[in-house]
């Protein structure tokens, strides 16, 4: 169970980086003034936590089990 879980952010956050590297190479941003879009590193990274915080909202439910 922690695998399967594991494995969605993983997938998440991989699958946010390639965005992100699809990002700067379609849109990118040809004057570097631009902080987040100027550098395909720093992009790909703010694509994959923007992927790891996505796969904590496609959880699993409670079903009741939660405490709060």
């Amino acid at each position: 169970m922690k695998i399967k879980k594991w494995l969605r952010s993983f997938f998440f956050t991989a699958g946010g980086a390639l965005a992100g590297l699809g990002y700067y190479y379609v849109v990118g941003c040809s004057t570097g003034s631009c902080p987040i879009i100027s550098n395909p590193i720093i992009t790909m990274i703010y694509m994959g936590v923007i992927g790891l915080l996505l796969s904590g909202l496609f959880g699993e439910e409670c079903d009741g089990k939660c405490n709060m």
